[in-house]
């Protein structure tokens, strides 16, 4: 099982729960993936607005572990406030802090997102935080105190999965706290890869919801995630330059 801070996971995958053609359509993916944890913006959730459309009002929320997040944030400042926004709505104390820097490229702040998490973990929460796949900086964000640390395969609903597995290597290999591949992720290769790598998980929304069928694009996320994980736990055979038989000569007669 996954642990992060005090909550435990059956799944390794988190699934984010926007832009599906339709509500039926999402209901059915997020079935179908088996996932444990849906992220959401914060900002999309009409909190104070009982008669306005909820999202995920197909979902039956009391079998998942929410994680929202502060997507829109710009500041440190306010990824604090909507993360309390989000809990004063009980909608969950895990919180994963997203402060975009860059408009174009949508990569993180690593200074406001240092400084969110460091708030958020002195005020209690189970911190998140989405950063950029810059070990330095994964690394403050655990001696921060973060739960654990989402580092980003390449730029948000981009599709164009693992750009520096080096990077993310090096992340998994010297945090303590899970590694949860976050962001870019375009097939079920970039899953399988993130999680050979040793990533403790993977986060995906865009992969699922605009797929040309979300629902089976959904199972082949949920499957790949499995069978990542078991190619990691079982180790890979080393990689050789030349052939080596597969069946050996030793004791044969000739």
């Amino acid at each position: 099982m996954l642990t992060i801070g005090d909550k435990s996971f059956n799944s390794r995958l988190f699934l984010g729960t926007g832009k599906y053609p339709n509500f039926d359509m999402q209901k059915q993916a997020v079935d179908v993936s088996e996932t444990d944890v849906l992220t959401f913006s914060v900002r999309r959730m009409n909190i104070f607005e009982p008669s306005q459309p909820n999202f995920l009002e197909k979902l039956d929320v009391e079998k998942y572990s929410l994680l929202p997040n502060t997507a829109g944030a710009k500041t440190a400042e306010e990824a604090v406030r909507t993360a309390k926004l989000a809990n004063a709505s009980g909608l969950c104390d895990m919180i994963k802090v997203e402060v975009i820097g860059d408009d174009k490229t949508l990569l993180p702040d690593p200074i406001e997102t240092l400084n969110a998490t460091e708030e958020l973990v002195k005020e209690g929460y189970t911190v998140l935080p989405y950063t950029s796949d810059d070990v330095v900086l994964a690394q403050r964000l655990e001696e921060a105190g973060a739960h654990a640390v989402m580092p980003g395969a390449s730029p948000i609903g981009s599709g164009r999965g693992i750009v520096n597995a080096l990077n993310l290597s090096l992340i998994i290999e010297q945090l303590t706290v899970p590694v949860i591949v976050d962001a870019g992720i375009g097939s079920p290769k970039d899953v399988v890869t993130a999680m050979e790598l040793g990533g403790d998980g993977v986060l995906l929304n865009t992969a699922v919801s605009a797929a040309s069928d979300p629902v089976k694009m959904a199972e082949a996320m949920k499957l790949a995630t499995e069978a990542g994980r078991l190619g990691y736990e079982a180790g890979r055979i080393p990689k050789k330059r030349y052939a080596t038989a597969s069946s050996p000569m030793e004791g044969i007669s000739v």
